[in-house]
């Protein structure tokens, strides 16, 4: 690898790390068993991020270039920011992503991009990246492209025949704050934008007069990504806006990015809450939304998630009236709520009530984390005791940590 490609990637693989939206799951499987391709697809996580049997899988992560004409002031790569910039060619990315494979470090491709002369060149360069990667080198793969809700709906198409994800940055939780922060972005245009592709990936999903199904599009779906806490927003408006975005769009995913101020911005836009942990409880909130049946106001109270438990242990705690519950008797909406339950426990709960009832002593090779649950549940073998007690919160908070000088 000559050196100056070597640079480019460390300078636009390290420029890609903010982009949070690099979750394969969903994919449409594909192998190269037959001989006749190159890489494999499979269904869970990619990205570096950890699937759900505990493997941590990787991908490519890299932006085609940081050259930007935009000037949003929550991004480090923006055309004002004095950072090194670089570009890759087409052809540069299609032979990393390739060499990298070969060499069984990744199983896919991330690409994003900085806009450069224009969201239509910018989007026509990744789409050239994708189509030579899946005709000129059959590469069956993951692709994740982020795309450019600005570029002509015709490229959005075509990137969707041939990435397994597409994505589109509604960037902010508020209008008012992309206006302020990004006024170059238009959040009308955004979800203009993130409709075209739901329609697409509908359509793709029915059948024609004759039976034939038109090619497949984005067949893993299209996420997004909302920077935390650089327009002031609450956790409350952070988390209805997302509640909306998955209603109307047909999301599978949205992605939350902690924002921590940058230089010359810092002032303008103060840090609010520890961003990471704060971060954190938004993904659990979020989970919360949208397999547990929660809603918006259940969970953020006040406008902002409790950082010290966990948004179900903090629902819990200050709804202790309608705790305990008897695990075989409670409904499926009941057991949801309890901590410790996932949805895969309750639903192994409600199996075996078929057959007979539920002990305690059952309840861990069920998945259940009795550690949490404990206080809000009642079965054969157990009764709770302490659940009006006021220092019952003060169990599930982690003690405060010494830090070390060295």
């Amino acid at each position: 690898m000559k050196r100056d490609l070597a640079r480019k990637l460390a300078i636009l693989s390290d420029a890609a790390k903010y982009d949070a939206s690099c979750a394969s799951s969903g994919g449409e499987r594909r192998d190269s068993k037959d001989g006749k391709g190159l890489g494999s697809a499979g269904g869970t996580g990619i990205c570096h991020a950890y699937a759900p049997d505990g493997r941590c899988i990787s991908l490519l992560k890299i932006l085609m270039t940081n050259f930007c004409i935009f000037d949003c002031a929550y991004c480090v790569n923006r055309a004002s920011s004095r950072v090194e910039r670089a570009r890759f060619s087409v052809e540069e990315v299609v032979t990393l992503t390739i060499e990298f494979y070969r060499r069984n470090y990744i199983e896919g491709l991330f690409l994003s991009s900085g806009i450069i002369r224009s969201p239509d060149e910018t989007m026509g360069d990744m789409v050239r990246i994708a189509r030579t990667l899946r005709e000129r080198e059959n590469f069956r793969g993951y692709i994740h492209l982020k795309t450019i809700p600005d570029a002509a709906p015709e490229l959005i198409e075509q990137a969707g025949l041939y990435a397994d994800r597409l994505s589109i940055n509604v960037e902010l939780p508020t209008e008012a704050g992309l206006s302020r922060l990004a006024p170059e972005k238009s959040a009308l245009g955004i979800r203009k934008a993130m409709a075209d592709v739901r329609l697409k990936r509908e359509a793709a999903r029915e059948p024609s007069f004759r039976g034939r199904r038109p090619s497949r599009f984005a067949p893993a779906g299209q996420s997004t990504q909302m920077i935390v806490g650089a327009d002031g927003a609450d956790d409350a408006a952070i988390l209805g806006n997302a509640s909306t975005l998955y209603a109307n769009y047909g999301l599978s995913r949205v992605y939350y990015s902690a924002f921590s101020p940058i230089p010359d911005a810092s002032k303008a836009l103060p840090l609010v809450r520890p961003p990471l942990l704060r971060e954190h409880r938004l993904y659990q909130a979020d989970w919360l939304l949208r397999f547990y049946g929660f809603a918006v106001d259940e969970i953020a109270q006040g406008g902002m998630l409790d950082l010290e438990v966990d948004p179900k242990l903090a629902w819990a705690l200050a709804h202790r009236a309608a705790f305990p519950v008897d695990v075989n008797r409670a409904s499926r909406e009941m057991l949801l709520r309890v901590p410790g339950f996932g949805t895969k426990t309750v639903g192994r709960i409600l199996a075996a009530r078929a057959h007979g009832a539920v002990r305690y002593e059952h309840l861990p090779a069920m998945g259940a984390v009795l550690k949490h649950a404990r206080p809000f549940i009642v079965a054969p073998g157990w009764r709770p005791q302490g659940l009006d007690d006021a220092s019952l919160r003060a169990r599930f908070v982690a003690p405060p940590e010494q830090l070390s000088l060295f």
